[in-house]
């Protein structure tokens, strides 16, 4: 029998082949969404920061897990909110603008490569201009993973959020 002559196989029924092939290829398809485009998109795995405590200035942070501690550089910068909107008209080749408001809070990044989807111990502090305590706070949230894509299209690395009220209270968003 020649490599590669599926016709010679003595088990298999002539014109067998065809809808056992058919069949083989659509399995893959089973269960797809069809028309649901996941794009390449990504999110940062770390620990998002929001501060509506208008005296802080400066920010460190600690999360463990497992024994183990990291204290990733956490900058605090001015918070924005978009403000009114503009449009030209509302034909798909008219242009809408916003422009962004500050709003007197601060927000940071904490980037963490190997943050767990599950609980840590986060340890929040931030400083006024001259270097004072505002807030310390110690807290057990739980990272979760983001699906930016929404959950058909897989998820990104895990984050947490915590907001930082004006009278210094933490908790997670």
């Amino acid at each position: 029998m020649a490599a590669g002559n599926l016709t010679a196989l003595p088990f298999r029924p002539p014109g067998m082949w065809r809808p056992l092939l058919a069949l083989l290829l659509l399995v893959p398809a089973c269960g797809a969404d069809v028309g649901r485009a996941c794009t390449m998109i990504g999110a940062p795995t770390g620990v998002n920061v929001e501060v509506a405590l208008a005296t802080a200035e400066t920010g460190t942070i600690e999360v463990c897990w497992d024994g183990r501690c990291v204290q990733p550089r956490l900058d605090l910068l001015p918070a924005s909110r978009a403000g009114d909107t503009t449009c030209t008209g509302t034909a798909p080749e008219d242009t809408c603008g916003a422009s962004a408001v500050p709003t007197g809070g601060k927000t940071g990044f904490a980037a963490i490569e190997d943050l767990p989807a599950k609980q840590v111990t986060v340890r929040l502090r931030l400083a006024d201009a001259a270097g004072a305590p505002v807030v310390d706070r110690e807290l057990t949230p739980t990272a979760r993973t983001v699906y930016p894509n929404g959950p058909d299209c897989g998820g990104a690395g895990p984050q947490l959020s915590l907001a930082v009220g004006a009278d210094g209270s933490v908790a997670q968003r």
